[in-house]
């Protein structure tokens, strides 16, 4: 009985901690720097697919101007960099947040690095992820004011009530299919709308140029 009764409360503990809620993000220094512009840097790529960076980057300007801020055109600040001699992720990275500051006079920086992307063949499945963190850094105190993270799937929602041998061939041409049209494009999209879209939960706060600006902070 007493064993029933330990393995009892294990089991309730075990519940109770899956149930929990994610810590709340300290925005304390975000509302603090109320950063108006942001510098987008080429994300450092973990992946094996040398097209990641580029793919993800081009698609970061949107989400974060509709959340208030004024992106730095990243072909622009990409061009700037080239031009001192710097054409890959770590170099331009490693430039300190003084710098940048003093050369494009932006608020702060957005660092991102990408941990997944392109398409696996997973048995019955194909799948094509993308995944990547992101850093929002003070320009000019080089503190902290926001990381996240996010990925999306291309196998998100599927469901299938075909035979093992259907879903198999599925899988095979769902691989072909999405390497050759670049699916991890699309995919790269969705991570980047769910890591820097504002008015999310432990998301990046919306922006001066939004009419919803100041009220997430609340």
């Amino acid at each position: 009985m007493k064993n029933l009764l330990m393995l009892t409360g294990l089991v309730m503990v075990w519940l109770l901690s899956g149930c929990a809620q994610p810590t709340k993000f300290d925005y304390t220094a975000f509302n603090q720097s109320k950063p108006k512009s942001i510098l987008v840097l080429l994300p450092q790529n973990s992946s094996p697919e040398v097209q990641a960076s580029h793919s993800l980057l081009s698609q970061t300007a949107l989400p974060l101007a509709e959340a208030g801020y004024y992106v730095f055109p990243v072909a622009v600040v990409e061009e700037t960099f080239k031009q001192n001699g710097m054409v890959n992720a770590g170099d331009i990275q490693a430039v300190s947040p003084a710098k940048l500051h003093e050369i494009f006079g932006n608020d702060a920086v957005l660092y991102l690095n990408i941990t997944e992307y392109g398409t696996s063949y997973q048995v019955i499945a194909s799948d094509t992820r993308v995944t990547a963190d992101a850093k929002l850094i003070d320009a000019k105190t080089g503190t902290l004011l926001w990381s996240g993270s996010a990925t999306a799937s291309s196998t998100e929602n599927n469901s299938s009530s075909s035979g093992i041998i259907g879903m198999l061939v599925t899988a095979v041409i769902n691989q072909i299919a999405d390497t050759m049209t670049d699916k991890s494009y699309t995919i790269a999209g969705v991570t980047s709308a769910r890591l820097l879209s504002a008015g999310k939960p432990n998301g990046i706060l919306y922006g001066p140029r939004s009419p919803k600006y100041g009220k997430d902070a609340q």
